[in-house]
């Protein structure tokens, strides 16, 4: 089993002295640099000048200054904007001044895995992953609650960077839920797939082919809407409290009955599995990560061109007139969710 850590294993006084620069104030920089602020963190905020985020910051009190100088000031260097953007920014604002003794951490160890970002040998190398959106970690924080996260250490120049690392999450509310030990390369890897194969690739297309089917047989797209998108949520949300059991435990036995004999029919089972160690194997060998690297390098024509494309579907049009006719509330701007 792979070792839990909780607020017993965490000492916030290590990071006494310590001034900590979050870099990005998007969804996940946000909610560290408040979380940690209000934990009694040291906290300034490292942006792009001009950027649309400086203003933001500025209005939630935090100092705000250039990454460069952000680095300068700081002895930790938490790194919480976009991948693909890391490792740029890092040559030229952070490596220049990311002198010894100091720590650089991230949410996620693409960079590191795929050798993006390469630190010198006497700083400390953490990650600190929230596993959820930051708009949740900072409400679950505000309600005296955390999101479970990951820690790694992946070079540890002062022989205590664990305890920095374990420190820093305990700052942002994860140890409240439990923290998980794992390893910038594992993490990146089964992130990856996660993401690929079912909770963001598998789950959009199912979703997908399920709305188009019912509709294609001339039923009405608001109840294929309802049927294959909307309830995703409701089914989600009991496998997140109870796994699977829970859920069928509060379906009908037909949904259940209809699991057991339909599911492997949409999805059979070995070419499915197959179809999967294909995705791990480009995710392992480097292949989607050249791919994503070259996609950004060349103007991301394949990306926009498939986001525009997914915003024409039917589903998507469909879902936006349902979600405005109901009465529930939508979180329309979670990114500006502050407090």
């Amino acid at each position: 089993m792979a070792k839990m850590y909780y607020e017993k294993d965490c000492d916030l006084n290590r990071l006494n002295g310590k001034k900590i620069a979050i870099v990005g104030y998007g969804s996940q920089g946000h909610a560290h640099a408040l979380n940690l602020r209000d934990s009694g963190c040291d906290v300034i905020v490292g942006l792009r000048e001009g950027g649309k985020s400086w203003p933001v910051a500025v209005k939630d009190g935090f100092e705000v200054m250039p990454v460069a100088e952000a680095t300068k000031a700081a002895d930790i260097i938490m790194i919480l904007i976009n991948d693909e953007k890391q490792a740029d920014m890092y040559k030229k604002d952070i490596a220049p001044y990311l002198t010894a003794g100091k720590a650089i951490a991230f949410a996620h160890g693409f960079n590191i895995r795929y050798k993006q970002i390469v630190p010198p040998a006497d700083v400390d190398v953490f990650m600190a992953a929230p596993k959820g959106p930051g708009h949740t970690v900072r409400s679950q924080f505000v309600a005296g609650k955390g999101v479970p996260c990951l820690v790694a250490v992946e070079q540890d120049a002062s022989g205590s960077c664990m305890d920095i690392a374990l420190a820093y999450i305990a700052g942002i509310g994860g140890a409240r839920a439990g923290i998980l030990e794992t390893t910038m390369h594992e993490e990146t890897e089964t992130d990856l797939f996660g993401e690929q194969t079912v909770l963001c690739g598998g789950v959009v297309d199912l979703m997908k082919c399920g709305f188009e089917t019912l509709v294609e047989a001339g039923y009405a797209p608001e109840n294929a809407y309802f049927e294959c998108i909307h309830e995703m949520k409701l089914i989600v949300d009991l496998i997140n409290k109870g796994g699977v059991a829970a859920m069928n435990y509060s379906i009908s036995d037909t949904a259940e009955y209809g699991e057991y004999v339909s599911g492997p029919r949409v999805l059979p089972y070995e070419q499915t599995k197959a179809n999967m160690r294909a995705v791990l194997s480009d995710i392992q060998d480097g292949t989607f990560a050249g791919k994503w690297i070259a996609e950004n390098k060349n103007g991301r024509t394949f990306f926009n061109s498939k986001r525009e494309q997914l915003a024409k579907h039917p589903m998507e049009i469909v879902g936006k007139e349902l979600r405005e006719k109901m009465l529930w509330k939508n979180d329309a701007d979670l990114d500006s969710a502050s407090n």
